[in-house]
């Protein structure tokens, strides 16, 4: 598990530089001071898609706000994943899971002979169909976050150690898988305790809806594809599980292995995705920075001013006291004079109410 140690340091190398601030390291609220002035605020906005749009609407923004950051995004998820792609494929290599009829076989450590060696087996296919895998879950886990709402901050924005032990977990449990398998445990045993694993680290490092769905798709169209290749592939290119399980293709145990590597991608996603935020130097979902040295004279940073059509919320008309509709009772309004610092939409109105609606009172 070295070489895929030295991958995990290499992915968060790759996630640091990528935007200085882009991961969290603290949880995020909805509110965030900054560092410069105990008075200074933000709201702290994933992206500038409302929620009140149709799903389908969202997702389209999702993709096409920024089309750098979808690119980079994509291109950084299909890489992860076919780098490390063969390295998970070759514990079942190597503990004889699964076999190839032309194995590419090449040293990690060493120079090729010795029995300590270190060896990868895999095949060449592998790299781009694991490439494609990270680039599938890593865009399900980042659209389907954009049309559910139950996710919290912490869960949106993971931290970076958050996301290394997520892949961790995953390499794990797929070096263990082998590890049962060669010592001769019956598969039943391997199905339970890979589904406790799976179900656990579900629990532990994502917990959403989106990622249940994500993962589920994976648990289900993994084990498919590969009914597709094992039934199609040439001779050349082929490969086959020794043991073909109750499937007649594969042991049912490798299930909960593809549902887990939900998670692992999803965390590696939505960590991406806030590095490579444009916003990210200015909002850090969660870390303390630097907005303006000097806080808005007219609201001190607060982002809210007296209502000027009201009475602290009310105003008497035609001898009746009444709620004023302009600042919904709450006696204060957004500031206009800083509106901009914080890039927000003026005519968003529905995005002004809920900014007003997380300053506290």
């Amino acid at each position: 598990m070295v070489t895929v140690t030295k991958l995990l340091w290499l992915i968060a190398a790759i996630a640091s530089a990528t935007r200085t601030h882009g991961f969290s390291n603290t949880q995020r609220g909805p509110l965030i001071r900054s560092k410069t002035h105990p008075s200074v605020r933000f709201l702290s906005e994933r992206d500038d898609v409302n929620s009140n749009s149709p799903p389908l609407e969202r997702i389209v923004t999702k993709i096409t706000a920024n089309p750098k950051q979808s690119i980079n995004f994509s291109l950084l998820m299909t890489l992860c994943g076919a780098a490390l792609g063969p390295f998970l494929d070759s514990y079942h290599s190597l503990f004889g899971v699964l076999t190839y009829n032309t194995p590419l076989v090449f040293p990690l450590l060493g120079s090729g002979t010795g029995p300590d060696l270190l060896t990868c087996v895999t095949s060449l296919w592998v790299p781009p169909l694991f490439g494609l895998a990270g680039f599938i879950i890593g865009w399900l886990y980042i659209l389907l976050d954009t049309v559910t709402s139950d996710a919290t901050q912490s869960q949106l924005h993971p931290t970076i150690p958050k996301v290394l032990v997520g892949i961790s977990y995953f390499t794990f449990q797929y070096w263990l898988s082998g590890i049962l398998y060669s010592h001769g445990v019956d598969r039943t045993s391997i199905l339970a305790i890979m589904s406790v694993l799976a179900a656990g680290g579900f629990y532990l490092l994502d917990g959403t809806i989106s990622g249940l769905i994500t993962s589920a798709a994976t648990a289900i169209g993994g084990p498919l594809i590969e009914v597709g290749l094992i039934s199609s592939l040439t001779d050349s290119w082929a490969y086959h599980y020794n043991d073909p399980g109750e499937t007649g293709f594969f042991p049912l145990w490798i299930v909960p292995v593809y549902f887990l590597g939900g998670p692992a991608n999803g965390n590696l996603a939505r960590g991406f995705w806030d590095a490579l935020s444009e916003k990210s130097d200015a909002r850090t979902f969660g870390m303390q920075v630097e907005i303006d040295q000097v806080p808005c004279s007219v609201c001190n940073g607060t982002r809210a001013v007296k209502c000027p059509n009201c009475d602290d919320g009310t105003y008497v008309t035609y001898g009746e006291r009444v709620v004023c509709k302009a600042c919904r009772g709450k006696g204060r309004v957004i500031c206009r004079e800083c509106f901009s610092k914080y890039d927000d939409d003026p005519s968003d109105i529905d995005n002004i109410r809920r900014i007003m609606d997380q300053i506290p009172d």
